[in-house]
């Protein structure tokens, strides 16, 4: 066994990393950029080298840096995580060639498996049964809507490297398909460094279930099944295993077909085949198709732990070091349910946009598992990934998973920046989820409900105003004549105020007017109610959904404020192309500018029609959010 490894990653993996590493008495070393330099990560590691400045490309992405800081720190072997250098096969070579271990598949399986329409010619000679498309290397536009025309619509995009959603489109009619053809290409050009793409059917009533692999070279067990349909913009969002619905025999077929797919190419170490399923009629041997394989650990591998008692990152180490599986297939056994939500900072109202800010507070439940590389007083930076942490339940049955994972929800606090908690919430209540009836357009069915922006309601509000007041010293104490001690609170969430007067009974009960409405509130086990905290002139109240007002300066004077001509930057980013230029006539709809954020493309659009006043901004250019970024005025 290594006495010491370097994690070449971040956040919550290589935290994750880190907690099996030391338990099983290995050293580690982690990496990091100046974004990261307090990072937590950063903090638990028994070592820590500086990689260089916060792009990925000046940092993670450094495997020279990265073997080097290895080298120089004595770490025998080094662990990638997901993402970044992970499936990176000539990172492997270069890993092997300084004298070191790569904990993960050869370089060999990797370019195996990293290029999808190489791999589904591969797994369709391997008996495993493949989506129909076309996996070929002409990339004309022309060609390519051809072949999409005899598919038929609708019909998916996808970058044939990488995954997690990007480079990817969902295209319904040949009238969109130039757009998105050329949008995806981009979009995997920025991701991966190649902008090629196939083309395949989209199934409709699709499930996606992928099956978890482990081999040595030589054999491949598997330890069944996750259910990832839950997506929003072809990226997960709860996952569960075992898959809802799942019969003994769709099971073993599943996992014959994944583990005869790791052994046709010689895989080594933790992996994953996904499997896109026709969920329109119960689940069939014959209705599941080969998507890609992830040769490296997933995100959402958690679940997989909780159902089997497997540590799959100490057989990663295991099997690494050169011992052979830690278990037979008959050895592997199913135990329960398990869900894993991902908590992410992203505004869901506008169409789950990356956020970025500081988490003034962060509050987990001791019931659920907690993968986290964040903490409380940490920043979400624009750099990176916007998770904050899986909160991961298990349970012995479905049905009381479930009502763990909703409990684990409500018991989650964050504040500081905004967070995707609530419509975790609501997700898992929604009835078809419960029922086990899931697909991948599951969440876009219900996203009038889901995505829509929270209503405070007057206790909410009530309970903000009393935490409010409390900022002021002895809120509740004072001296008036003939009437009860009054205080006026102004809070405002959005561009909506509420005024709220506050009758203070004594310092553990009062009264609050909002609008007429009358609510009585008492302090018990320190709070009114629910609990709520107070941040940076924010207060933001927990309860069965999460508020935060601004708390408003009575002597403050609105500024003005910009109406539906300016077109913002909605987040950090930098700006890929701008499509106008001053004068141009354009209709609502049309595209403005393409900004690039958090590793994904976003498309800025008029909010009317109208005449483009001014252009501030230029292919280039990097806009903090908010930014001014076209403005249009009416024409003449």
């Amino acid at each position: 066994m290594f006495t010491k490894i370097l994690i070449a990653n971040r956040g919550e993996i290589a935290c994750r990393i880190i907690r099996t590493a030391r338990a099983m008495g290995v050293r580690t070393v982690a990496v990091y950029s100046d974004a990261d330099a307090q990072a937590r990560h950063v903090a638990q590691a028994d070592e820590a080298v500086r990689l260089g400045p916060a792009p990925v490309a000046d940092s993670y992405l450094r495997g020279d840096l990265i073997i080097q800081a290895a080298i120089d720190t004595g770490a025998q072997a080094i662990h990638p995580g997901y993402g970044f250098l992970s499936e990176n096969p000539d990172f492997v070579e270069k890993v092997e060639a300084a004298g070191l271990t790569f904990i993960g598949p050869s370089a060999k399986a990797i370019r195996a498996m990293g290029l999808k329409d190489a791999a589904k010619a591969l797994m369709h000679k391997a008996g495993v049964p493949v989506v129909p498309g076309y996996h070929g290397e002409n990339q004309n536009p022309d060609f390519l809507a051809g072949e999409a025309d005899q598919i038929g619509y609708p019909v998916l995009i996808k970058a044939v490297a990488g995954g997690g959603g990007k480079g990817m489109r969902l295209v319904e009619r040949a009238a969109d398909f130039a757009e998105n053809l050329a949008s995806a290409q981009a979009e995997a050009r920025t991701a991966f460094g190649n902008a090629d793409v196939l083309i395949e059917k989209y199934v409709t009533a699709p499930r996606h279930i992928e099956v978890q692999v482990f081999g040595d070279g030589t054999d491949a067990v598997h330890l069944f099944e996750r259910d990832c349909s839950l997506q929003r913009r072809h990226q997960k969002v709860i996952e569960e295993a075992p898959a809802p619905g799942m019969t003994d025999a769709v099971r073993r077929a599943m996992g014959d077909a994944a583990v005869t797919a790791a052994k046709a190419i010689g895989y080594a170490g933790a992996g994953t085949i996904e499997f896109i399923v026709d969920g329109s009629d119960g689940l069939r041997t014959d209705g599941f198709w080969f998507m890609e394989m992830n040769t490296r650990l997933q995100v959402e591998h958690p679940v997989t732990e909780a159902i089997t008692g497997v540590d799959l990152v100490a057989w990663q180490l295991r099997v690494a070091a050169g011992e052979p599986l830690p278990a037979r297939q008959e050895d592997l056994a199913i135990t329960g349910h398990a869900f894993e939500a991902r908590l992410y900072a992203e505004d869901v109202p506008a169409g789950f946009l990356p956020a970025t800010g500081v988490i003034d507070h962060l509050s987990f439940p001791d019931e659920a598992r907690i993968d986290s590389g964040v903490g409380q007083g940490d920043e979400i930076s624009p750099w990176y990934d916007p998770m904050i942490a899986k909160v991961t339940v298990h349970g012995p049955d479905r049905a009381s998973a479930l009502r763990s994972l909703s409990a684990a929800l409500d018991a989650t606090q964050v504040a500081g920046t905004v967070t995707n908690l609530d419509f975790l919430r609501h997700l898992a209540r929604v009835r078809d989820f419960a029922s086990g009836n899931v697909d991948t357009g599951l969440i876009a069915r219900h996203i009038d409900t889901l995505g829509a922006a929270v209503v405070p309601a007057a206790r909410d509000i009530a309970i903000a105003a009393v935490t409010a007041a409390e900022l002021a010293e002895d809120a509740f104490t004072g001296f008036t004549l003939w009437a009860p001690l009054q205080r006026h609170i102004v809070l405002r969430q959005g561009d909506v105020d509420a005024v709220a007067v506050l009758t203070a009974q004594s310092a553990e009960s009062c009264t609050v007017q909002i609008d007429g409405e009358v609510v009585s509130l008492h302090r018990r086990a320190g709070h009114w109610g629910v609990p709520a905290v107070l941040h940076k002139g924010r207060v933001t109240v927990f309860g069965s959904q999460s508020v935060s007002f601004d708390i408003v300066d009575p002597l403050a004077r609105a500024g003005a404020a910009m109406g539906g001509d300016a077109v913002l930057a909605p987040m950090p980013g930098l700006v890929r192309d701008v499509a106008v230029k001053s004068g141009d006539t354009v209709e609502e709809g049309d595209r403005l500018v393409v900004l690039e954020a958090m590793k994904m493309e976003h498309v800025l659009r008029a909010p009317r029609s109208g005449v483009v006043a001014d252009v501030t901004v230029a292919t280039g250019d990097q806009v903090t959010a908010g930014a001014l970024m076209v403005r249009l005025e009416d024409q003449a």
